[in-house]
């Protein structure tokens, strides 16, 4: 078979002509330490970084606002004044925080009664009973001085506070946002008549629908106070402990929102 072109062509005498570069390769060497000819140089459009940083601000914001009430609260027992009234038996009860310039002499008159001086140790001029309204007052909000009022009337007086905060946390196991309660009734007509176990089961009610962290309320009568302990006990509080504390021995009372319905 005769050879082919291809078998008899003589090899070329010289090197090929280069080939053309391609329109679009670059015309700078590629940078030192790549992998590959280049890098591309991406452009953010300013539109896009103004809105980038807009949502960054914002989420910032939104977890600020959501950590602030536990890291600094600036209200510390959620707004009794906002609680509102509630029905019970004896009428309408609400809690109305304490104005001095409006309660003082009512308040003062109910702490120089035999029973409530016993107990209350405040017996004395009007000054006695200021002083110590103001240390509440003029606080961080960890303690709210209350009127109990039934049908708009004042007839009670009421410390709502933070006992986990107070040096009460100091005599037991407190837990975060244990919310304590002082309590007195002011007319000695509303006494021994149930109004203390009515009104004790209607407040801690109050707190537990009001105070969705807190899971206890507390209180801790003397346990000298027979009718105090026992209207604690028949309101659903529970007999914990009994601690002693540096003005009074005491009955550590606890209501748990696990066994509100049940006690």
């Amino acid at each position: 078979m005769p050879p082919t072109d291809a078998d008899t062509a003589p090899a070329p005498t010289h090197a090929p002509a280069p080939t053309h570069a391609p329109a679009h390769a670059p015309t700078s060497a590629p940078r030192t330490g790549s992998g590959c000819e280049d890098t591309l140089d991406l452009r953010i459009p300013t539109e896009l970084l103004a809105l980038l940083a807009d949502e960054s601000a914002a989420t910032a914001r939104a977890t600020a606002l959501s950590t602030l009430p536990y890291l600094a609260e600036a209200d510390l027992l959620d707004s009794p004044a906002e609680w509102g009234p509630v029905p019970t038996v004896a009428g309408a009860f609400q809690l109305v925080p304490v104005r001095v310039d409006r309660d003082l002499a009512l308040i003062t008159g109910w702490m120089n009664d035999p029973e409530v001086a016993a107990f209350w140790e405040l017996a004395g001029p009007e000054s006695v009973t200021e002083a110590h309204l103001r240390a509440q007052l003029d606080g961080d909000g960890r303690s709210i001085p209350c009127l109990g009022t039934l049908d708009g009337t004042p007839m009670s007086y009421w410390e709502i506070y933070r006992a986990d905060l107070d040096p009460l946390s100091r005599h037991y196991p407190a837990r975060p946002h244990d919310t304590g309660l002082h309590l007195l009734i002011g007319n000695a007509a509303d006494r021994g008549r149930g109004l203390g176990t009515l009104l004790l089961r209607a407040v801690a009610d109050l707190v537990l629908d009001n105070r969705p962290r807190c899971a206890r309320v507390v209180a801790e009568p003397d346990l000298a106070n027979v009718p105090s302990v026992s209207a604690f006990l028949s309101s659903g509080f529970r007999y914990s402990a009994e601690i002693e504390l540096p003005a009074k021995r005491a009955a550590l009372m606890i209501r748990e929102r696990a066994l509100r319905t049940l006690l």
